[in-house]
Formats: C-alpha cells, sequence, structure tokens
C-alpha cells in the first residue's frame, strides 16, 4: 500500500472551491447550458441591405481574396468573441467632414481688435506662391471603398480625411498665385487638392475613396480684405473692358473686311472693264488700219465725215455730192439742228439740189 504524503497548500485551498461548484452544477446545471448556447450563438450577425461585413479571426481577416473576405447582406455565421470579430460598414453611405484648419476660426466681428493682425499660433492660414495669406475652409464627402483595408486602419476615418486634404490643399495653394486662387482657379484649385488627397489616402491604405470637395470659403486676411476686394474689382473691371474691346472688335472687323472686299471686287471689274475696253479699241484700230491698207481713200473719207460730225455735234449732216464728171470748188454742208422740223429740212435739200443742177 502506497503511503500518500500530506495534502498541499493548493488542495487545501481548491476544496472548498470545487465543493461550490459541484453543488452549483447540481442545482443549475441547465441554466449554464442555456448561457453556453447562448454565448455560442452570439456570433450570428445580421448584415443589413446597406452593410457590408468583414470577420476577424484572432485578428486576421477570414478569406483568401477581398470578394471572401467581404460578405453581402444576409445572416453572417461567426464565432463569439473574443474568437471571432464582425466588422458592419455602410459602404453606400456618403460621410460629410467639415475642414476647419486652414481657417482663421475668427471671432464675432464686433470683438475688439479682431481686423489688427493674425495670430499664426491660434488661427489656421495658408501661403500662396507668392507669399500671400489666404483662410480657407472645406466641406469633404466621402465613402468607404475597401472595406478590408478600412478595417484593419487604426485612426478613425475623418481624422484622417482631415489631415490628408489639408495637406493636399497647403501644397496645392503653394503652387498658385493669389489672384489665379481669389478669382478664376478655384476650379483647378479644388481638381488639384482632390487629386493629391485621394493618393495621399491610398498611400495609406485608409480604405477611404473621396468623392467630392468643396470650398466653403476662400478668402484673404480680414485686415487686408478691404484691399484684395478693390484689386479683385480692378481685375474684373480690367477683364470686363477687355471682353468689351473684343466684342467691338469682332464686330468692326468683320465690317471693315467686308468694305475692303467689295472695293477690292469693284477695282477688279473696273481693271476688267477698262481693259476689256482697250482691246475692244485695239481691236477695231487693227480692223481699221486692215481696212485703210485695202482702200485708202473710202476710210479716209469716212473717217473725216465722222470727225465732222463730232466736231459740229448736231442732229443731222448731210454732204453734197459734185456734179458727175465735175466738180465744184468750195465745200458744201447742209446742216439740220433738232429744232428745224422736217419741212425746213426738206426745202433746204431742194434748194441745195437746184444750185447744184444750175453749176
Amino acid at each position: 500500500m502506497r503511503r500518500q504524503g500530506p495534502p498541499s497548500e493548493i488542495r487545501r485551498l481548491a476544496t472548498p472551491i470545487a465543493r461550490v461548484v459541484d453543488a452549483a452544477w447540481q442545482r443549475m446545471h441547465w441554466w449554464i447550458a442555456l448561457m453556453v448556447m447562448l454565448y455560442a450563438l452570439s456570433g450570428i450577425t445580421v448584415v443589413r441591405s446597406d452593410e457590408i461585413a468583414v470577420v476577424q479571426r484572432w485578428g486576421r481577416l477570414v478569406g483568401a481574396t477581398p470578394a471572401l473576405q467581404e460578405h453581402g447582406p444576409g445572416l453572417l455565421f461567426a464565432f463569439p468573441r473574443p474568437i471571432d470579430r464582425v466588422i458592419r460598414v455602410q459602404a453606400r453611405r456618403i460621410a460629410e467632414v467639415t475642414i476647419t484648419a486652414l481657417n482663421d476660426q475668427a471671432p464675432s466681428q464686433g470683438e475688439t481688435g479682431y481686423y489688427a493682425t493674425l495670430d499664426p499660433l491660434m488661427q489656421g492660414y495658408a501661403l500662396t506662391g507668392d507669399q500671400n495669406v489666404v483662410h480657407t475652409q472645406m466641406v469633404a464627402r466621402y465613402r468607404i471603398r475597401d472595406v478590408a483595408e478600412w478595417a484593419f486602419y487604426g485612426p478613425p476615418s475623418d481624422d484622417v480625411v482631415r489631415v490628408e486634404v489639408s495637406a493636399a490643399m497647403v501644397r496645392s495653394l503653394g503652387e498658385m498665385g493669389v489672384d489665379r486662387v481669389l478669382s478664376d482657379g478655384r476650379k483647378d484649385l479644388i481638381a488639384l487638392a482632390a487629386r493629391r488627397a485621394q493618393a495621399g489616402l491610398d498611400a495609406a491604405h485608409a480604405g477611404i475613396e473621396l468623392t467630392s470637395l468643396e470650398l466653403t470659403r476662400l478668402a484673404p486676411p480680414a485686415a487686408a480684405a478691404f484691399e484684395f476686394e478693390a484689386v479683385q474689382s480692378a481685375y474684373i473691371s480690367a477683364d470686363t473692358k477687355k471682353k468689351e474691346a473684343q466684342a467691338y472688335a469682332e464686330m468692326v472687323i468683320p465690317q471693315a473686311q467686308a468694305r475692303a472686299n467689295a472695293r477690292v471686287q469693284a477695282a477688279e471689274a473696273e481693271t476688267a472693264a477698262n481693259l476689256a475696253a482697250a482691246n475692244g479699241d485695239a481691236s477695231a484700230f487693227a480692223a481699221l488700219e486692215r481696212e485703210y491698207r485695202a482702200n485708202p481713200a473710202v476710210v479716209r473719207e469716212r473717217l473725216y465725215r465722222d470727225a465732222i460730225d463730232r466736231a459740229l455735234n448736231v442732229a443731222k449732216v448731210r454732204w453734197i455730192p459734185p456734179p458727175t464728171g465735175g466738180r465744184y470748188s468750195g465745200l458744201r454742208i447742209i446742216l439740220s439742228s433738232p429744232a428745224a422740223g422736217p419741212t425746213r429740212a426738206r426745202a433746204a435739200e431742194q434748194d441745195a439740189e437746184k444750185e447744184s443742177e444750175e453749176n
């Protein structure tokens, strides 16, 4: 028979606890079984229609691929905590965060000394590319794009978006002049800052997609607001005058061009007409020259008569030829003016014929 040693201190202390547990099991065994069953069923999670869930088992995602890691709407069966941890995300919800890190966070305008200076330690600001100070306030909207990355990222989403958007805006403002920033460069500024903020979120594996970025305030410091407004008004006035001048030029230049084209066409038409007339005169002279060579006397007499007709400038000139086989000295011409009637002209012709017969 083996001889047992004296009981140890641990056994002596554990014996009363074992008796209490045994007594509780004898009286409440079905309650304990119910609690164990409820604990086992606590891993069942209901995923809503607008949610996506992922499961972490001992701190690691369950699933080899992103498609297997993400679970859609319905019942999701998992082990209870601390074995599994179910993270549900409203992936379709657009969250909104206001970013005031670069704003002056100005007090009311009635406070004394507010417009006097700018405290760079207490008030936010940013510098433009030409070393001018501006204040800006933004509203960023985002959604969860990659649930797995978002589940493992440490800082809260709003804080991450604030940091990345503020850094991107500071860098973008530093590459643009204040005149462009405060006038027609806002659209380019927002696009550049949003693109850089998204690149920063992707590099940090935050699992966040920036859907929109809105500038709710972009202004110079209050101490220099009046001067900036004056410069801005002058810039707008100059731009307006420039556009008016361009509009006037667009109206006047076509009219002047049309008049110039009309004058050029008229000159070309006159040139063509004069050239045609000169060619016609030259052709007529050449034909007359050929006719004169063929019959000089007839052509000479005809030209002489035509010249006399043009020189006298009367309605009718009648040439009295000499008698047949004879001649008379002197030149006899009967002229009839437009005022003389047909009877007087005929009588003058008969008198001239009688005088010719007598000679």
